[in-house]
């Protein structure tokens, strides 16, 4: 599962991509930069995952993580092929989720695309492209389909009748995410066209310093525009971000942090947003050797988590014995909780909740 950063050229996609993964993409004051889209693991912050280390003292400590994708700046035309259009338009629909990155400061030093800076504009133009490669992804298959839908085939008409929808929201501006169908649509006809505007979206509206804490006008705009797409907007300095990083030490980035009004870095939210967006959770194991954060799909069964493991888990699934993680905290160890009868054995029908401490029994 990966997030893609997409936006104009120069709104600072790469700055924001080096800020997350540490990775280095090269970052420059001119257009399509990144070319060949980079990939970055990033640890996903939590707390938990520290408090569970102060309790068990394991060997090491592995954190959760997950794939961040650099991807190069779109322009007017991408869905006909301008610009490096149809290879952006390729990798983002290999993403499943978007981090839409919108300029949202002033600085005459930094080039914009289009001349000025407007990004409700900038959305547009990148909403229009997508839109237009999923209409023409639309009509091609319509095209394929209806035929067998004029000789009486019931399942043909269905699917025509859905994305007949669809085509006719994209033609009117709207993207296939807020575009009303059933859910019976949705399950047989929508989800397998893997359409770019039916992925989860964040907008980063990308600020300068002083609105780090608190925003802008343009960040106002950016948020009544949006706010009929059920999406979360997150504000984020992303140049005073990158500053940060490159601080030596854990103190030096938390002075400037409550210089700047901020009790964590932005990035750490936008990480964790895109965990969210993903629909991923986090379940633990904490052992001496090992404490881990394991990443899952939010609904996945207890045979399904420990898959996530070791297929063998899966195969062989017996129970799981569950600690909440309340109740670890609260008594400070397995056994203890074990004491407190706080431990929960459950089957192969539990479904997994964020945060449960897990331990396996399975037999191959």
């Amino acid at each position: 599962m990966k997030a893609g950063i997409v936006g104009l050229p120069n709104v600072g996609k790469s700055t924001l991509f080096n800020c997350l993964s540490n990775a280095k993409a090269q970052s420059a004051n001119f257009p399509f930069c990144t070319i060949e889209p980079n990939i970055g693991v990033v640890n996903v912050p939590d707390a938990r995952l520290v408090k569970l280390e102060e309790l068990v003292d394991p060997e090491k400590v592995i954190p959760a993580t997950v794939e961040i994708v650099d991807i190069a700046g779109l322009v007017k035309g991408a869905s006909k092929g301008e610009g490096l259009g149809n290879q952006f338009l390729g990798n983002i629909r290999e993403t499943d989720a978007i981090l839409h990155v919108l300029r949202c400061f002033d600085n005459d030093n930094v080039v914009h695309v289009d001349g000025s800076v407007d990004p409700i504009r900038d959305k547009e133009t990148i909403d229009i492209e997508l839109q237009l490669k999923d209409l023409e992804t639309t009509e091609k298959r319509i095209d394929k389909v209806a035929r067998a839908a004029k000789t009486g085939d019931k399942e043909a008409q269905k699917e025509v009748a859905a994305l007949t929808k669809i085509k006719t929201g994209l033609e009117a501006g709207i993207s296939v995410r807020a575009i009303e169908v059933t859910e019976a649509e949705r399950e047989d006809y929508i989800n397998r066209m893997q359409y770019i505007t039916d992925k989860p979206v964040m907008y980063v509206c990308n600020v300068d310093e002083g609105s780090a804490a608190t925003g802008n006008d343009y960040v106002e705009r950016v948020k009544a525009a949006v706010a009929d797409e059920n999406a979360e907007v997150l504000v984020l300095a992303v140049g005073t971000e990158a500053d940060i990083t490159e601080l030596e030490t854990f103190e030096e980035r938390q002075l400037f942090l409550e210089d700047m009004g901020l009790d964590e870095p932005g990035s750490a939210k936008l990480i964790r947003g895109a965990y969210k967006l993903l629909n991923l959770q986090t379940y633990f194991t904490a052992g001496e050797k090992e404490v881990r954060a394991w990443t899952i799909p939010v609904g996945a069964t207890a045979p399904q988590s420990a898959g996530v493991i070791h297929t063998d888990f899966e195969k062989g699934f017996i129970r799981a014995e569950v600690i909440k993680y309340d109740d670890y905290v609260k008594y400070g160890s397995e056994a203890k909780v074990r004491e407190a009868g706080k431990l929960g054995i459950e089957g192969k029908e539990y479904v997994v909740q964020d945060g449960d401490v897990m331990h396996f029994r399975f037999n191959v």
